[in-house]
């Protein structure tokens, strides 16, 4: 059965405030849950997995299959996000998410921004891949990456000896990262370079040899500080630059040179960095929240504070003297605006 899931996202229409992003798409009811996710990544070392951190919203699908995504939490500036489906435990859901171990799930990568007007039809499964529609170019950038990346796993399976493998890392560094250049996109090239220089890639050791002469790297931190100066993604790959670097040509420092300086200074950053995530994440939290309850009327507000302090309905009703069944249907317009089904939903919403 080929599962697949459609995006044709960032569709606006005469009347949606600018900045407004609208995806909607379909997927397989008869082989995922119904919840679809939307994501940013941060962090371009976490592309595969799920995180819960970096969920931004998600939706449920309808019977047909048919999800939408409607607000405005993507940023101005170019990110990558990501949407995904899978099947893990309704239960143990927030723990799989946060632990990036759902092995039955798919997702789509994409690069995006808040004006952005998307439509690519593609199969989680399928190589082959449906033209893309969007007023920027840039969205389908992993898309193609995925699609060179395939070529080169067969090349690379076709003969497995040692020649073969040493000529198709010339061939395929050179390809890819030749590649990367000419869509004029550095977080297509961060995409790249993640694959290239994953330590647990059979030809990382080849990167390694291929970091003492090639000037790519430092090119591409260059255009990095340029498109993006104040990005996580630069400063993450700033520091793994240096990091590779002393790996791989630990004989060209002066051994008499004091590397604390070096390694304090890593620790300081890739600690900085952390905490500017976190920061980042709650910040993001928070403004979710303020939107959330700004859909909702003062009455409403009243009832989400004293659900999220485990009221009871009747409860709800004696401090707001109103009857419970207005109580309830203050209720049931909560879950409506919030995307929930149950006051633990609600809760997970608010208090994660």
């Amino acid at each position: 059965m080929r599962y697949y899931i459609l995006i044709a996202g960032f569709i606006f229409f005469g009347n949606i405030t600018f900045a407004q992003h609208h995806f909607d798409g379909y997927i397989d009811n008869e082989r995922w849950q119904s919840d679809v996710y939307l994501s940013v990544i941060e962090d371009y070392r976490t592309l595969n997995g799920i995180n819960d951190e970096q969920i931004i919203t998600k939706v449920a699908s309808d019977s047909s299959g048919y999800f939408q995504f409607n607000g405005n939490q993507l940023d101005t500036q170019q990110k990558i996000y990501k949407l995904h489906v899978d099947n893990c435990d309704t239960y143990n859901q927030s723990s799989n998410h946060f632990d990036g171990h759902c092995a039955d799930s798919r997702d789509i990568l994409f690069i995006a921004k808040s004006t952005d007007s998307i439509s690519f039809p593609l199969s989680f499964e399928a190589q082959m891949f449906c033209d893309i529609i969007s007023n920027n170019p840039k969205t389908a950038a992993f898309i193609k990456i995925d699609s060179l990346k395939e070529e080169m796993k067969y090349a690379y399976s076709e003969f497995r000896s040692k020649a073969n493998r040493e000529l198709n890392n010339k061939k395929w560094f050179k390809t890819l990262q030749n590649y990367g250049e000419s869509l004029n996109e550095p977080l297509a090239e961060l995409y790249i370079y993640a694959f290239l220089s994953e330590r647990s890639n059979q030809f990382h050791n080849y990167y390694l040899d291929d970091l003492k002469t090639n000037s790519y790297y430092d090119k591409l931190l260059k255009r990095l500080k340029n498109e993006y100066p104040n990005a996580s993604y630069t400063k993450q790959y700033e520091a793994e630059l240096t990091s590779d670097k002393f790996i791989a040509s630990p004989d060209k420092i002066n051994s008499n040179f004091n590397w604390t300086y070096i390694l304090s200074g890593l620790l300081f950053l890739s600690l900085s960095l952390n905490f500017w995530l976190v920061f980042s994440a709650k910040k993001r939290k928070q403004k979710q929240h303020t939107e959330a309850k700004e859909q909702l009327t003062k009455q409403e507000q009243n009832v989400l504070d004293l659900l999220l302090k485990n009221n009871s309905n009747k409860d709800i009703a004696e401090t707001l003297f109103v009857s419970v069944s207005t109580v309830k249907t203050h209720v049931n317009n909560v879950y409506k605006k919030l995307n929930v089904n149950s006051r633990d939903e609600l809760k997970s919403l608010f208090n994660s």
